[in-house]
């Protein structure tokens, strides 16, 4: 009978056995016993509740192919040829073994210790139970099976509520797609932003629906996921049609490629990272005046027989390529998992992220880990400022595991897909991403080392002459830029649950909970402020007609959104006016300014004059004291602390400082500090972005002890980029115009303003 059948499944899968054993017995509980008494009962050889078919075992489990075995010897240990051919009736259930309790209790002691015992190990249970080893190699045979069974069931079933759910959403998008509007430039669905979260969504799900599918024998899962083809309006890539590509892929096939060719690329580019990462000059030169890495071209084309550098032989593009290496307080694991989920993606770079998603996914590698993960993803990348146009990517991300502790996240752009409506766009840069990424190497302490680069080709934008040296030497888009946010935000998560935080920096804040509520709330402030600051296409900037008299880079912009569902923010339409301008001030005298509350006065506009504040409540989130969240009360003549609070979220490293600030009620952040849910917590918060102007002197070459300090001084000294940035809810009603009253205009433009001469005042740089 054994010869006709197909060959058995070899692999038992245990991806987590005290779950599966959990479930094996939750699910043994609800089965009906085996008629006249002559069942398994439970810790048998037939224990868990799962009642298996004559033969079934021998399907699942390539341990029943010993010598001698038969379809049914799983259940037994010197009886398995009993009962055959007759039917199974009463004769094949009187033929099973039953083990004592003290035996099965034995069992499952050395079962849970260890699900696959070896030869040493059985003989000694055998001996220890008076058992032959051949019935205790088939109770631990039975056992696993059983276990698998129950977690396949399960999983099964989490597959089918996904299916369903996958099946809905294909059904509103279909209505959604068949009533859009069509975009008259390429024909495509105009894309609303309901339907583009939709399409992220399904991806998503068809995703994880291909993960799940390949869960019980496949070790490799090639899953094609990719949204609809979004049109001009949905800044998404554009999908040529190709039939050969497995998946489904709405418009056709994947980036106008095959699969392999899409892995080969991923490949390439995680070798040409790990090389540009490692290697020294002469790849990379050392800079005499700034001490940071330069690429070689020459030697870079050489290296990986590259001809399209410098400038990519086109006109108007050019190249830009940047190299960091930096300490982070994370481990490699959860450093690992946040790169490759979109949305912790975000997390780390509230500053330099304005939007990302997660379009597709190319290659799931079915282990607990991101080894092997290939995504396709969209991001666009923003300096803290209007003037400065944002870079829009669509790249390959590829996860890899080097070593034991050191991993590779790889960014490469396919050459023939580019974000649309670029070459029309005056706020967004084409770009294409080279293999860029970084190299995370675990060290003690559950701190990793990270080698990042940055490597680019872009078409030449228009930059505001003062942001032209910070985009050039790398603090606007570059790979230092890129290492501090990450170092700063890591800083931020081992905050946020450290228990042994001294009294003098968190007080006001009792328990660690209240620390994370607190953090979690300025992270959200910060996050919202810089998604406003930034040049996002998502926004349309115009200058008030009072304000457009100045030179370059003066005057106020001026944007609106709605807001219509999210419960942290005021509902309505809401008005934004941003100002950026250059101060001769070193960018960390002026952030010092910014957070004194003893000056505050000075340059807060909303603050009643003459009423100073004081901090109720602070929390650091660094090593750095000033990164900090604090909350302050504007006190009264009589001295007293008044309802409404000033929330207030700064944070420097060497790139950029930002101070957000919002109003709130007392009443609605004191169960924030006590540890409550801080999500439905409404803030509209305001602030300032500061990062240096990038123009950094060459200190010259003296001996003397004192020359040197004047060099170190020199070196040190700079100018500071500020861009203000004041919120205001300019309609509360839903029905109103999405058009900004005049007044609303006026009067928000008119804070930002008044915000900057305060600054320009307080720091004795009035003729700026």
């Amino acid at each position: 009978m054994g010869s006709s059948r197909p060959p058995p499944r070899t692999q038992d899968f245990f991806p987590a056995p005290a779950l599966s054993l959990s479930l094996a017995v939750a699910f043994g509980r609800n089965e009906p016993a085996a008629s006249g008494g002559e069942g398994v009962e439970a810790g048998d050889e037939g224990d868990g509740g799962i009642r298996l078919r004559q033969g079934e075992a021998a399907e699942i489990s390539s341990e029943n192919t010993g010598p001698g075995s038969q379809s049914g010897g799983a259940w037994s240990g010197g009886e398995e040829a009993a009962g055959h051919g007759d039917g199974g009736g009463n004769k094949r259930r009187k033929s099973y073994h039953r083990h004592t309790a003290e035996q099965i209790k034995a069992m499952e002691a050395v079962f849970r210790e260890s699900p696959h015992p070896d030869e040493k190990q059985r003989q000694q249970l055998s001996q220890e139970l008076g058992l032959s080893a051949r019935q205790v190699k088939f109770w631990f045979q039975n056992r696993r099976t059983q276990i698998k069974a129950t977690q396949e069931r399960h999983e099964n079933s989490l597959l089918k509520s996904e299916m369903e759910k996958l099946q809905e959403e294909n059904r509103a998008m279909r209505e959604l797609v068949k009533k859009s509007p069509r975009c008259p430039g390429c024909g495509a669905a105009a894309a609303s932003t309901e339907e583009q979260q939709l399409r992220l969504e399904n991806a998503k799900l068809k995703a994880e629906i291909e993960r799940l599918r390949g869960t019980p024998g496949n070790t490799t899962t090639d899953a094609v996921a990719s949204p609809a083809s979004p049109s001009c309006s949905a800044q998404a890539i554009q999908i040529k049609s190709r039939s050969s590509v497995e998946g489904d892929v709405h418009g056709g096939g994947l980036l106008g490629r095959d699969k392999t060719s899409i892995l080969e690329l991923a490949g390439r580019a995680l070798h040409e990272l790990a090389t540009m990462c490692s290697s020294g000059e002469p790849l990379w030169v050392r800079s005499a005046e700034t001490g940071r890495d330069v690429l070689d071209y020459d030697e870079y084309a050489r290296l990986f027989q590259r001809g399209d550098v410098p400038g990519d032989q086109r006109p108007g593009w050019s190249v830009e390529a940047s190299r960091e290496t930096g300490v982070v307080y994370l481990d490699t694991t959860r450093l690992v998992n946040a790169f490759m989920d979109v949305n912790q993606w975000m997390m780390l770079f509230p500053t330099m992220i304005s939007k990302a998603a997660t379009l597709g996914v190319i290659q799931v590698i079915e282990n607990d880990d991101q080894d092997g993960v290939v995504q396709l993803m969209f991001a666009e990348v923003q300096t803290l400022t209007p003037l400065v146009p944002t870079r829009e990517f669509n790249f390959l991300r590829h996860c890899k595991k080097l070593t034991a502790d050191k991993w590779a996240m790889v960014d490469v752009s396919v050459d023939d897909v580019e974000p649309e409506a670029q070459t029309t766009s005056s706020t967004a840069c084409k770009c294409l991403k080279k293999p860029s990424g970084c190299v995370v190497e675990e060290q003690s302490n559950g701190r990793c080392k990270v080698t990042w680069v940055e490597h680019a080709t872009c078409r030449n934008a228009a930059v505001p002459s003062m942001y032209r040296s910070a985009a050039a030497s790398g603090l606007a888009f570059g790979a230092r830029r890129w290492v501090a946010a990450l170092q700063l935000q890591c800083e931020r998560m081992v905050f946020s649950v450290a228990t042994n935080i001294p009294a003098r920096d968190s007080s006001g804040v009792a328990t660690p909970a209240g620390r994370r509520s607190v953090l979690k709330l300025a992270h959200r402030m910060t996050s919202s402020l810089c998604r406003v600051i930034g040049g996002s296409r998502d926004l349309a900037w115009s200058r008030p007609a009072s304000n457009r008299g100045g030179g370059q880079g003066d005057g106020v912009r001026m944007t609106s959104r709605r807001n219509i569902g999210d419960p942290g923010e005021p509902r309505g339409l809401i008005a934004c006016a941003v100002l950026s301008a250059w101060l001769p001030v070193n960018p960390a005298a002026l952030f010092d300014f910014l957070r004194d509350e003893s000056r505050r006065h000075e340059w807060d506009v909303m603050l009643p004059p003459g009423r100073p504040v004081q901090s109720c409540a602070s929390v650091a989130k660094g090593k750095d004291r000033r990164n900090c969240v604090t909350a302050y009360a504007a006190r009264s003549p009589a001295g007293e602390q008044g309802s409404e609070w000033i929330l207030q979220d700064s944070s420097t490293n060497p790139c950029e400082c930002t101070v957000a600030y919002a109003p709130v009620d007392a009443a609605a952040l004191r169960p924030v500090i006590d540890g409550h849910d801080s999500s439905g917590v409404a803030l509209l918060p305001c602030g300032f972005a500061v990062m240096p102007d990038g123009l950094e002197p060459r200190p010259s070459v003296i001996t003397s002890r004192k020359g040197e300090e004047e060099s170190r001084a020199a070196a040190e000294a700079g100018g500071s980029l500020v861009t203000v940035a004041f919120q205001a809810l300019a309609s509360s009603s839903p029905t109103a115009d999405d058009a900004l009253p005049p007044d609303s205009v006026e009067a928000v433009a008119g804070l930002a303003s008044c915000a900057l001469g305060n600054i320009k005042k307080a720091m004795r740089c009035e003729d700026c």
